[in-house]
């Protein structure tokens, strides 16, 4: 029973049902296309690119060419250009050390010109220091009208009755007053060229010791003066130009600093701080601004 039913085949009526629900398929229809054809004008820009191209290929290889013949021959200068620089710089650093030598000569031989002009200066202080070793200056003496050579020396032996000197006319080898250096200016130094280096000393001494014992100090009158005599005078020995500047220096420096003693002996300059101190000769000006700042 069982094999009849595997066995059986459909019936006429399900063919049918089959077959009516079946339907046909639809009918699609493809056409295939043409390719348009492209107007005349396309053609004639791709002929004008390709002509565009050819032209700039060959402007660009025509300027390369160019710029090649006027860059080689440039690049050539500059090069030679650079070597003339070069050899330029190379002598000049040659001068500059040749220079640099001939300055250091210079500045060697500048130290011993200075080194002979010092010596030399100081060989002239000590001329005219010798010169005038037996030399005073009167200052601030008051000049008298038609003043001469036997004006000034009654002066000087007045001036020795004063201060107990024995002093003969003898005693003085010349005698000048110092001429003006600037207009108005009157009571220009006297200066006494004595007949030695004793008489002088002695003539100092008795001076100072004169201005200690009275308070009223020298003055005109001890000249013999009888108009305007108690103009003060001053009595020292005459210095150079180098040992004046000096002096005046130095009585700044004892005047700021406390140095007790300043005085002149034979042309020099001394200073000294205390009678326990040491003295000093001042030698140059360089010599005052240390002491300056020393103490």
């Amino acid at each position: 029973m069982s094999e009849n039913k595997i066995n059986k085949s459909p019936s006429e009526s399900n063919l049918n049902k089959l077959s009516s629900d079946m339907t046909t398929p639809p009918n699609y229809l493809f056409q295939r296309g043409k390719r348009a054809r492209e107007p005349e004008w396309c053609d004639d820009l791709r002929t004008f690119r390709e002509e565009m191209k050819i032209m700039i290929r060959e402007l660009m290889t025509e300027q390369e060419t160019e710029l090649k013949k006027l860059f080689t021959p440039s690049l050539a200068e500059i090069q030679k250009s650079n070597r003339a620089i070069e050899a330029s710089v190379a002598q000049v650093i040659t001068q500059n050390e040749e220079l640099t030598k001939k300055i250091e000569l210079l500045k060697q031989q500048r130290i011993k010109d200075r080194e002979c002009i010092t010596l030399l200066e100081e060989r002239l202080e000590e001329l005219q220091r010798g010169s005038r070793k037996t030399n005073i200056e009167i200052k601030n003496v008051p000049k008298i009208n038609s003043e001469d050579k036997e004006d000034l020396i009654n002066m000087v032996l007045c001036l020795g009755k004063s201060v107990d000197c024995n002093i003969n006319k003898f005693d003085v080898r010349d005698i000048y007053r110092v001429r003006e250096k600037k207009d108005g200016q009157k009571n220009t130094p006297i200066v006494v060229e004595f007949s030695s280096t004793i008489v002088k000393t002695d003539v100092l001494k008795k001076s100072k010791a004169y201005n200690i014992r009275n308070k009223s100090k020298l003055r005109a009158k001890n000249l013999g003066f009888s108009k305007n005599e108690e103009t003060p005078i001053f009595v020292s020995e005459q210095l150079t130009v180098k040992g004046s500047r000096l002096f005046f220096l130095a009585r700044d420096l004892a005047k700021s600093k406390g140095y007790k003693f300043c005085w002149t002996s034979y042309g020099r300059v001394y200073v000294r701080m205390s009678e326990n101190t040491q003295i000093i000769l001042v030698k140059s000006e360089t010599q005052v601004q240390s002491l300056f700042q020393a103490v």
